[in-house]
């Protein structure tokens, strides 16, 4: 029997460990939950997840976020709260454990995460204050109590029936035969339930503070521009399969910032105040005044710099908004080259990002404005809305602040905005770029005329002309299509008497100004990717 005995305490000892670990997941998920409902009468951004991650994004290597952005794209965000609620998933089983054995200590460690949540809430450059707090500390301790009493129900000894059994079970210890089964599972169920029902109406109710806004940009009816962009002449989009349409729609539309939860800014409550460095008359601007000012429509081709050479990250679009520098004058700013002190622009967001931009190429002709609306309706909610910066020429990390509240005017030696921390640089004209759409690399087309097509860009320049070289033989003029404006990109074809085998395709442009497209293949940290973009095909 004493063999037996052993058995059946090596048993029981393995399943309460594995039953410490349950209680340590439902913990975490109790905490989550409350701090959900919590974030929801605080403020979303205050949630431990939102917080941890933003810290996280903030403390991210520059190459490092880079190549997150490159093979996840804008599911970035979506896989780094993944791997936060994973790491969490497995500290939780191991505080479970590890309460089993040393109760206080586990429940210690619950209330540690809290601690490192309320720190990076209250430490982000949107925090309200202390209140930011409250999500990650309340949350962390009711998950805390929680394991507390889970795991005092592993230990509880229900009442022995006689004196002989009970001196069969040997000397006291954490993993006795007799623990409440059904204390522990009654508590653990009720406690899931709970949890559950704790989350969804902190979901609910997180959505509906964004409902107002949501309201406000339903009720917006932008005016007729003053300044419509002119028709896109006939011939600018190319009739042919796999190239990219010439305006991208909004639902295709890039996306690359930091934000980890999209800021629903009500645009009735919205203001923007521009004040700062030889600004002599500071004023503060409601969505209104810019809703009834005068318009200007322009198709404008935007570009991140994340983007790698022949990447997906940038797109073409029709903008409607205010000319900034129409904003700026009215205030009295005046450009460096007239003698202005300032020579950056710091727009900040709602979320605290800081972007910085030259004022004088803000100021110097080129239709840089407070955009609103977005292919002919107002700016959706992850574009930006209501307000965004939209800078023909200039890369989005130093021109395209979306969800806009704060313009101050200062100089790049006083002041280094979001994207300069971290290695990036302060000025970013975009780069002479082009791109094979079509065909697509590895593609198996059959031998005869396949159709070469992409697009090409140089912003506030224009495309002179793009060029295709098979393999290593001599380049070849593409097929143009029309040009819109200097601001756009411009579609290109070539039809290629394609022969079996295996062949390289490689592209390249040439810009108004005769620069032509680099070979040089460069990182996009500091200023942009450099670089010849090629596929490899199989012609069959």
């Amino acid at each position: 029997m004493r063999d037996e005995e052993k058995d059946q305490r090596a048993r029981t000892g393995l399943s309460r460990w594995a039953l410490g670990a349950l209680s340590g997941a439902l913990a975490a998920f109790a905490a989550l939950a409350v701090a959900e409902l919590v974030a929801a009468v605080v403020r979303p951004q205050s949630s431990p997840i939102v917080a941890v991650g933003g810290a996280s994004i903030d403390a991210t290597p520059a190459p490092v976020k880079d190549w997150a952005i490159r093979h996840f794209g804008t599911n970035d965000k979506l896989v780094l709260e993944l791997g936060i609620l994973a790491v969490l998933a497995v500290a939780a089983l191991a505080l479970g454990v590890l309460a089993v054995r040393f109760r206080r200590v586990g429940t210690a460690g619950v209330l540690l995460f809290g601690v490192v949540g309320a720190v990076a809430a209250v430490n982000r450059p949107d925090s309200v204050g202390p209140a930011d707090m409250l999500p990650s500390v309340v949350g962390a301790m009711a998950g805390a109590l929680l394991l507390y009493v889970l795991v005092g129900r592993l230990t509880a000894v229900k009442p022995s029936p006689a004196p002989a059994e009970a001196a069969t079970e040997g000397a006291d210890s954490p993993l006795r035969a007799d623990w409440d089964r059904r204390g522990f599972v009654l508590a653990a169920a009720s406690a899931a339930a709970a949890s559950a029902a704790v989350g969804v109406v902190g979901r609910s109710l997180n959505a509906s503070r964004g409902r107002g806004a949501v309201t406000s940009r339903e009720r917006i009816v932008l005016p007729a521009p003053r300044s419509p962009a002119r028709p896109v002449p006939r011939g600018a989009g190319l009739r042919v399969p796999g190239i990219s349409p010439f305006v991208t729609p909004n639902g295709d539309f890039y996306r690359v910032d930091t934000a980890l939860v999209v800021p629903k800014v009500d645009a009735t409550g919205w203001r923007l105040r521009i004040h700062g460095k030889g600004v002599r008359r500071p004023t503060t601007y409601s969505f209104d005044d810019l809703l009834h000012r005068e318009l200007i429509e322009r198709n404008i081709t935007l570009t991140c710099v994340s983007n790698e050479v022949g990447g997906p990250y940038v797109g073409n679009a029709r903008w409607t908004g205010v000319r900034l520098a129409d904003l700026l004058a009215e205030c009295g700013v005046r450009p460096p080259s007239r003698g202005g002190p300032a020579d950056q622009l710091v727009a900040r967001s709602v979320d605290g990002m800081t972007i910085g931009s030259p004022v004088e190429e803000l100021m110097d002709g080129r239709d840089a404005m407070l955009a609103l609306g977005m292919n002919g309706e107002p700016l959706p909610f992850q574009h930006g809305f209501p307000v965004r910066m939209v800078v023909p020429g200039l890369y989005g990390f130093v021109s395209a602040c979306k969800w806009i509240e704060d313009i101050e005017l200062t100089t790049f030696d006083s002041y280094d905005p979001y994207w300069v921390k971290r290695g990036w640089a302060r000025r970013a004209p975009i780069k002479t770029e082009s791109r094979i759409d079509t065909p697509k690399p590895f593609a198996r087309p059959k031998s005869g005329t396949v159709m070469i097509a992409g697009v090409a860009w140089a912003q506030h320049r224009g495309i002179e002309k793009v060029e295709v070289r098979i393999d290593d033989g001599p380049w070849q003029k593409a097929h143009l299509a029309a040009e819109d404006t200097r601001d756009t990109w411009r579609q290109w074809s070539m039809p290629w008497k394609a022969t079996r085998g295996g062949h390289t395709l490689t592209v390249r442009a040439t810009d108004r100004t005769g620069a032509v497209q680099t070979e040089k293949r460069t990182r996009t940290i500091p200023d942009g990717a450099s670089g010849r973009h090629s596929v490899v095909v199989t012609v069959d």
